[in-house]
């Protein structure tokens, strides 16, 4: 999803809400695409590569034999994009 969207492309302020919304938006509809009993939360943030550091942490409070969560960290010569994903159990 990630590499769809800003993958060929240098990092551009200008750009960047918009890429976070597709990232964010084309991640959802494919999870929501499999048809399983959870609502996703989904975070994406992109920053322009420069030396320096980012640092991001998640917790949560739930269910561990049933909700779960995934971040990945794509970059390419000028930017990082760190996507997480939250998913929690409904009705089971």
């Amino acid at each position: 999803c990630i590499e769809s969207i800003i993958g060929g492309l240098d990092y551009n302020q200008n750009k960047v809400n918009q890429w976070t919304a597709s990232i964010v938006e084309h991640s959802l509809t494919q999870l929501v695409k499999q048809g399983k009993p959870y609502k996703y939360i989904v975070n994406s943030a992109i920053m322009q590569k420069s030396g320096a550091g980012l640092h991001t942490a998640n917790s949560c409070y739930w269910d561990t034999t049933t909700d779960g969560s995934c971040t990945v960290r794509w970059e390419n010569r000028t930017m990082y994009c760190v996507v997480s994903v939250f998913a929690v159990a409904v009705g089971l």
